[in-house]
Order: C-alpha cells, then structure tokens, then sequence
C-alpha cells in the first residue's frame, strides 16, 4: 500500500518552501522515507506548568527524564528547557489559555493545520508566543516572512488574538555552535509578503505536496508489480556461488 503523506503543518509548509514546486516534491518524497515520529507535547506542558501553576524549575526538569523514553529527544528537550525558563522568568499572566486548532486553505484543496500551544495576558495586553524547536535549520528569511504573513491573517480573524503581540521564540543553535540560543523574533517587525505573491507561493507549493503523493504512488505500484511477479525457478539464485 501506497504512503499516504501527511498534511505538514504551517510551521512546517514554510520550512519546505521553495521557488520551485519541483524541489518541494523531492523535500516530501525524501521526508516520506523518514519522517518524524515524536512531538513536543511534553515541551509545551512544561511550559505550561512553569506558567500557570509555578511548578518548580527540577520538577520539570524531572518529568521530563523520566516521561520521555528515546534518550536522543530527551537530551534534546534538556537542552530547551534553560532557555524556557530564564525567557520567562519573572512572568506571571493574569491568564493562560489553549487555542483551538484551525485550517488554512493553501490552495488545490490543501487544508494546513495550525495548532497553536497557548496565548496568554498581562495587565490587558494578550501575548500570542510560537515555539520553534528546531536545532538545525530555523525559519529563516522568506520563509519566516511567509510563516508570519500567514499566521497574522489567521490572527486578524480571531477576535481574542487579533491585538496579540505575536512572537516566534527560536531555540535553534547559530551555524557552525553545538549550543542552542534563544532568538525572539518580534512578528511585528518581520515584513508582511504582499497577498498575490502569497498566493503564488502556496501554489507552488500544493503542485509540489501534490507530484510527491503522486511520485510515491507510482513507487509503491512498482514495488507491488515486483512482489507479485512469479519466482522462475531457472533464475540463477544470486546467493550461491
């Protein structure tokens, strides 16, 4: 049976952006082949705890050596968890809440998901924080930009949020350094891509999601028509000598 792709989610649509729908195709044919298979939830608990309920710093620490089992994602979110705490040390909302996920159309039918962790408040300004847990390979440059456009849209057309102040928290590690920093990108600040030129890019997009589904189909009949072709018991047999 044929691999079914998995609808990325907007972070993630960004981040395999390219000119070329062609190269898209090959990033999701690639990523077909070994996709990840962890999430982060256990990181946005903890920051939740750390926020909400002021759990103590070792405490989380704690949970989060034994509740996460594949060591090399555990030392991963280890190596998150400093800078989750000093970046909100000293905040203490009036109060936080979980947002609902919701869907943008990108285009050929393409429903990307959006699931944003919490927004919180303070003395009456809303606080919209996105998590960027990547070690390698950040949003950077137009895909940042293009990750942002979409997100203030979706924002503007909630009325709890449209005010928010939205920043993309960046832990990723500076090229070239093993350690992971903390960049605070100020959404406001990250200039907005002009609708027509959106809409190109998210075409671009879908055709290449769409030819990598497709890529991955013909791959899977083939293999199907090799495994049911008869054994011919006249083939030399390439294990004996």
């Amino acid at each position: 049976m044929a691999k079914r792709l998995s609808v990325p989610s907007l972070q993630h649509l960004a981040r395999t952006w390219f000119d070329s729908p062609q190269l898209i195709t090959k990033e999701y044919v690639k990523l077909a082949e070994n996709s990840p298979t962890f999430s982060y939830q256990a990181l946005f608990s903890a920051v939740r705890d750390l926020l909400l309920f002021g759990q103590p710093y070792d405490d989380i620490v704690e949970g989060i050596k034994r509740g996460v089992g594949r060591e090399k994602i555990r030392d991963n979110f280890l190596e998150v968890l400093p800078l989750i705490r000093n970046h909100f040390d000293g905040i203490r909302p009036d109060y936080i809440q979980p947002v609902s996920t919701r869907y943008y159309s990108a285009g050929r039918g393409l429903m990307v998901p959006f699931r944003p962790p919490i927004f919180y408040g303070i003395g009456g300004q809303t606080f919209f924080p996105w998590f960027s847990f990547w070690k390698r390979n950040p949003l950077t440059d137009k895909r940042l930009a293009l990750f942002t456009t979409l997100v203030k849209e979706m924002l503007r057309d909630d009325p709890d949020l449209e005010d928010a102040q939205f920043e993309v928290l960046d832990f990723s590690a500076p090229k070239g350094s093993k350690e992971r920093e903390l960049v605070v990108h100020d959404a406001s600040k990250i200039p907005v891509i002009p609708e027509e030129e959106v809409v190109e890019m998210l075409a671009a997009f879908a055709e290449g999601f769409y030819k990598a589904q497709e890529e991955i189909d013909r791959k899977s009949r083939r293999e199907d028509r090799d495994d049911d072709r008869p054994f011919d018991p006249n083939q030399p047999d390439l294990f004996k000598r």
